[in-house]
């Protein structure tokens, strides 16, 4: 399937939707105090850049985020792809723009936090696939059993 990835406004009823569905698959697998979720609002912000997948009717079926950290890291956040297109590289094309996108800003490192266990192995996948490895504890996140740190250090971007 050939999707098309971009920059969009999370403030978009598909996204939306996206992201109620990403909530309601991470709701049944970890304590609620252990879900560092965003809100739309909050992936509106200056410091987060969202990315759309959309497929080729051009219905949204895919998001993730870049979430500026500092002047050399990243945060991937909200990576999700609809049920129906898993399987397909969806989540690879949203990973692959971020990481894109983190190298034009400069960054030599990516991290996230995604949860632990058996829902998550897909997503385990995907980041370990994708050059990610594990990691500790960053930012303000807790050590728990119910969170998986990755990193992915960046190569300098090429000078012309």
């Amino acid at each position: 399937m050939a999707v098309s990835i971009a920059i969009e406004s999370p403030l978009q009823d598909e996204v939306r939707v996206l992201v109620s569905q990403l909530n309601d698959h991470l709701i049944p697998l970890s304590p609620l105090e252990f879900q560092f979720k965003m809100t739309v609002e909050q992936m509106a912000r200056p410091d987060t850049t969202v990315f759309v997948a959309r497929d080729e009717a051009g219905a949204a079926v895919g998001i993730g985020a870049l979430k500026v950290m500092s002047e050399h890291e990243g945060e991937v956040k909200r990576m999700f792809t609809s049920p129906a297109v898993r399987g397909q590289r969806v989540g690879s094309a949203l990973l692959e723009a971020i990481e894109r996108l983190a190298r034009q800003k400069g960054m030599s490192l990516l991290l996230l936090e995604t949860g632990t266990g058996e829902g998550m192995a897909e997503a385990h996948r995907l980041y370990t696939r994708s050059g990610f490895i594990a990691r500790g504890p960053f930012s303000d996140y807790p050590d728990s059993q119910w969170s998986a740190f990755f990193e992915k250090r960046l190569a300098a971007p090429a000078v012309a």
